[in-house]
């Protein structure tokens, strides 16, 4: 393949250029450090731009722009396009949520003079990494009168964080030094310090839990019954920083995959009169399968094409929905895995993705024989690869590691099931799933250019 590293013939106009789209980024994604933040991040940026609650019009027509939010969990952008909704929608898919640990219903408990918060971890990641590092709290919690209380702990300067203990090496030989590398820390030892003063009573017995009880209620009016009601989310505390000497790389958390979500948008704020109807579909819970009411297993695709239908269809049917479905073309907007340079052997170089070579293809994704996989036909990339030639996007392809390494999944699948023809197409990241991923700031913007021009087909 004759592809090489964008830097090499970037002009100091353009890598300007690029520069500058990498602070808006990181910008974005230091407010938005879980999907309900990045839903209402995302919210009030598409009212900036033009766009209108889908629930607050009657009908639409060509040049609309609408969003639908699913639930605080995940948000829709469409723009109304010229040709007749039938013919097929052309859509950007990416997802919000990202590794991470989660409060159980009842994660208070004193142990040894110390509060701890329970936490149950969501998605793949690996356990160790999330152990003697500053994390912060976010998330939303219901009072019993049904007042929402929104928390962010530990982002600010001055604000505690918290922190799952490790083991000193000089006394983890036998208790964790025969242990293998998912269980160096295990789900169970996942606890966060939350407090270590107790109450000057003596007839209570937990006082360090009673002690950080009493905060809470006098803080934010939080009772312990109310950890039932709530969504609270552990995320590593922190800021997006440049990487590397030439600044040309971002590290930071959530990169997978809201760095798709947010060139996705970037791209669609900037399409005038589209030929086609476009959208950007922002799911959620796609690193626990894209399950519940706010995945894209649910069938939240078919009520929103089926909602737009119904505003601009006099005689919409079921049949007109199934066809405008099949009828359409996605983008499965995800990261894929990116050579890296000290664990290079997982890789098969020659169908791998590499740091700042543009958007990566993945035809497939899946493990095992393909399997989870939605396999991309010939005839959608080659329409995908004309497009994006005639325009100069930088592109490339990747793969998610040799054969029986291992392997992922995206989004994809659920897309194709409704005949959806679908590619995955991101960035590609180094330790992705960690607590700081490493992006290029060169893929970044070659990605929202892609999405720009995807959006034209």
């Amino acid at each position: 393949m004759t592809k090489e590293n964008l830097w090499k013939n970037y002009s100091e106009e353009k890598k300007s250029k690029v520069f500058e789209f990498a602070e808006g980024y990181k910008k974005y994604l230091n407010l938005a450090k879980t999907e309900r933040e990045f839903v209402v991040v995302t919210e009030k940026e598409l009212k900036e731009n033009g766009f209108i609650d889908i629930n607050a019009k009657e009908t639409l027509k060509e040049g609309d722009k609408v969003y639908f939010n699913n639930r605080d969990k995940n948000i829709i952008a469409i723009i109304i396009g010229k040709e007749d909704i039938k013919n097929g929608i052309n859509m950007v898919v990416s997802h919000l949520d990202s590794p991470r640990l989660d409060l159980k219903p009842n994660p208070i408990k004193e142990v040894e003079e110390f509060a701890l918060l329970n936490t149950h971890y969501y998605g793949g990641i690996k356990k160790y990494q999330w152990a003697s590092t500053p994390l912060a709290l976010h998330g939303v919690i219901y009072l019993k009168d049904g007042k929402k209380v929104t928390l962010s702990i530990g982002e600010k300067e001055k604000e505690p964080v918290f922190c799952v203990p490790d083991i000193l090496p000089h006394l983890a030989h036998k208790v964790q030094g025969e242990r293998k590398t998912a269980e160096v820390i295990k789900g169970e030892e996942l606890k966060l310090l939350f407090g270590n003063t107790p109450v000057k009573n003596k007839d209570i017995d937990k006082k360090v839990k009673q002690w950080v009880l009493n905060k809470l209620k006098e803080k934010y009016g939080i009772e312990e019954d109310d950890f039932f009601t709530a969504e609270l989310e552990i995320v590593p505390a922190g800021k997006l920083r440049d990487v590397g000497l030439d600044e040309t790389m971002i590290g930071g958390y959530g990169q997978d995959d809201r760095i798709c979500a947010y060139t996705s948008l970037k791209a669609l704020y900037e399409v005038k009169n589209p030929k086609k109807t476009v959208m950007v579909y922002l799911t959620d819970k796609e690193e626990i399968g894209s399950e519940g009411s706010t995945g894209l297993k649910s069938t939240l695709p078919e009520y929103i094409v089926g909602k737009i239908l119904s505003m601009t269809e006099k005689n919409y049917n079921d049949q007109i929905l199934r066809e405008t479905l099949w009828n359409s073309k996605a983008l499965s907007s995800d990261v894929t895995a990116a050579i890296n340079p000290v664990f290079s052997s997982v890789h098969d170089l020659d169908n791998a993705a590499r740091l700042s070579y543009g958007i990566a293809f993945a035809k497939y994704t899946g493990s095992g024989g393909k399997f989870g996989s939605s396999d991309a036909d010939a005839e959608f990339i080659q329409e995908v690869r004309k497009v994006f030639e005639k325009n100069a996007i930088e592109y490339q392809i990747g793969g998610f590691g040799k054969v029986d390494e291992g392997g992922g999944g995206t989004v994809a699948k659920f897309l194709a099931y409704y005949g959806i023809r679908t590619i995955d197409a991101g960035p590609a990241l180094i330790s992705m799933h960690s607590l700081f991923e490493i992006s290029s700031k060169a893929d970044l913007y070659e990605t929202y250019k892609a999405y720009k021009v995807f959006f034209e087909i």
